[in-house]
Parts: structure tokens; C-alpha cells; sequence
């Protein structure tokens, strides 16, 4: 089974770098880079002027952000699938940490597509069939009745909410391994590695997704995504105001595009 890292020039996303917790003047966040470019980085001030509390954010992934927490370098993560999941996938790496004291709470909810490369006629698949895909069990677009290329399955590395949320909702907790996967670090370089392979398929969030103006395989089944801040123990007063500002926020832009 081959596999290969795509590389694609990526600045990642610190709207404010803070050192340590010892800020008097806000809270530092740190963690999913989905949620902060769905949710921070349009919305920070808002949110901001919400709370009435300054905000640093640090993106990298939502497992870094519960890390920090644990080690005391931030106030609150932000991940991009549930809380048990990601607890899950840490656990294997890091079980002596005290998972029991985590406190989720749900911002808002988007929608994971499989995202394709304009020029692949496949726009709908039958579920059972990407399952196989996403299990090594397919491997061609002939299967799908698209052209004769093996199918790129791009994911992001690691323990992305995107990944998660698919392992849980569409592979019953089985781990992604398709045949011929290509690795990136965070989304946004995702959707370009789909934008110029011909037979890419493209783990997605939906907004990311649409940006870029790529195609969606249709299956049938819509998969969650959730985005949640996350506290280490009981949240303090400006914990709280923040996390009900981010929540007023959210809906406010009209950002839920789960159907009810």
C-alpha cells in the first residue's frame, strides 16, 4: 500500500500568539483549524465585543488543542468533531490523561462532503461502495463508474474532525485505509490537492468545500460535523461568556447547514 504527503505552501493561521495563560487581557484559545476558519477568523470581534473579552487564537488541530489544555496552554480547544471521538483517538496515544475532566460544549454543526476534481464525471455513489473505498476494499473510478484511475483518497493526517466524524458515522469506529491515500496537514490543502489531481477524493468540510467551488459525490447519507469548545474542568465566568457569544454568533451568521 502506497501512500505519500502532498506539500503545499501553507502560513498557519495565528490571529494573536500568546505565550502562556498568565494574559490579563483575554483568554487564549487554541486548536481546530476548521473551526477557527469557519468561526474565528470572520467572527472573532463579534465574538469579542459578545464576551467583553479579548481572544488570542492559535490553529494547528483539534487533538493539539486538547493537549493544551492538559498541559496549561489554553483556556479553552476548539475541536471539529465530538468530544467522545476525539477523546477516543487521544487516548491511544496519551491514556493518562484526565479525559473524565473535559467539558464539551456544542458552537454549531456543518456538513462533511466527498469532494471531486471537476473534471471526474462521478457525482453520486452508492454508500456501501465508499465504504469499500474508504476501507482499501475499492480502488478504481471504474467501480464508480467514472474513468479507469486509481482512486487518491485525501485526508487529513492525524486526528482531523473531519476523519473522525467519518470513521464514526460512516465505518462504525473502523479506521480510514483506503489503497492509495494522500496526507495533508490541515483542510485548506486539502481542497487544493483536489483542485489539480483528476482522481482525487476529498475528505471535506462543506464550507471549505463550496469556497473552492468543487464538486460533491453524492452518497445519500450526510455526515455531521461538530464544532465544540472545550473546557478542563468547569469553565470559569469568562469561559462561559465566551463559549454563549461564540454560540449567539453562530447563529446569528446563519452557519448550521445541517437540515433539522
Amino acid at each position: 500500500m502506497n501512500s505519500r504527503a502532498w506539500r503545499v505552501p501553507l502560513a498557519i493561521m495565528v490571529i494573536v500568539a500568546a505565550p502562556a495563560l498568565a494574559r490579563a487581557d483575554g483568554l487564549l484559545v487554541q486548536g481546530s483549524s476548521t473551526f477557527n476558519s469557519r468561526l474565528m477568523v470572520p467572527h472573532r470581534a463579534a465574538i469579542e465585543a459578545e464576551s467583553g473579552h479579548q481572544l488570542a487564537v492559535i490553529a494547528n488541530k483539534s487533538s493539539h488543542g486538547l493537549i493544551a489544555l492538559f498541559e496549561r496552554r489554553a483556556h479553552l480547544a476548539m475541536i471539529s468533531t465530538s468530544l467522545e471521538s476525539e477523546v477516543a483517538h487521544l487516548r491511544k496515544t496519551n491514556p493518562n490523561f484526565p479525559f473524565e475532566q473535559l467539558r464539551g460544549f456544542l458552537i454549531t454543526r456543518t456538513r462533511i462532503a466527498l469532494a471531486v476534481n471537476p473534471s471526474n464525471p462521478v457525482r453520486s455513489a452508492d454508500v456501501k461502495a465508499i465504504r469499500g473505498v474508504l476501507l482499501g476494499e475499492i480502488d478504481n473510478w471504474r467501480a464508480l463508474g467514472g474513468p479507469d484511475l486509481p482512486i487518491q483518497v485525501v485526508v487529513v493526517s492525524g486526528g482531523g474532525g473531519v476523519k473522525l466524524s467519518i470513521e464514526s458515522a460512516l465505518l462504525g469506529g473502523k479506521r480510514i485505509a483506503p489503497r492509495n491515500p494522500v496526507y495533508v496537514r490541515f483542510g485548506s490543502e486539502l481542497v487544493k490537492v483536489v483542485e489539480q489531481e483528476p482522481a482525487a477524493l476529498g475528505l471535506a468540510q462543506l464550507g471549505a468545500m463550496q469556497e473552492r467551488k468543487l464538486p460533491e459525490l453524492v452518497t445519500g447519507v450526510e455526515i455531521e460535523q461538530q464544532l465544540n469548545l472545550v473546557s478542563l474542568g468547569e469553565p470559569s465566568a469568562s469561559m462561559r461568556s465566551v463559549i454563549a457569544a461564540a454560540r449567539r454568533v453562530a447563529v446569528a451568521a446563519g452557519m448550521e447547514d445541517i437540515d433539522p
